[in-house]
């Protein structure tokens, strides 16, 4: 089984807990995880990937082993870490943004 941690948005649009546990046939690659997490939970179609392309969302990353998988090609296989379920693929939001200055009238 694969475990996927997902990020808080989309397991609450899933209602379900942080880790889910999931049976992918063939090669474990993004794709393969993605379609299978899709096919158990349909409200999750196009909240990841888009409808059409089946691109990843901007805001969201991948990462395996403590590795970005979020730019490879989707059917790149997985570390077998992952693809025995010792490791987690983790789903993860991006955070847009930075330190703002201080935007309040100087009194100079």
């Amino acid at each position: 089984m694969i475990r996927v941690i997902l990020p808080q948005h989309l397991r609450t649009l899933a209602n379900t807990g942080a880790e889910v546990s999931l049976g992918v046939d063939g090669p474990v690659t993004v794709r393969s995880i993605l379609d299978a997490l899709e096919a158990r939970y349909p409200m999750l179609c196009g909240t990841i990937r888009d409808h059409v392309t089946l691109k990843r969302r901007p805001m969201l990353r991948f990462y395996a082993c403590e590795t970005d998988w979020s730019h490879e090609p989707p059917d790149t296989p997985l570390p077998a870490a992952v693809a025995s379920g010792k490791e987690e693929f983790w789903i993860v939001a991006a955070i847009a943004g930075g330190v703002m200055a201080d935007s309040r009238p100087s009194m100079i």
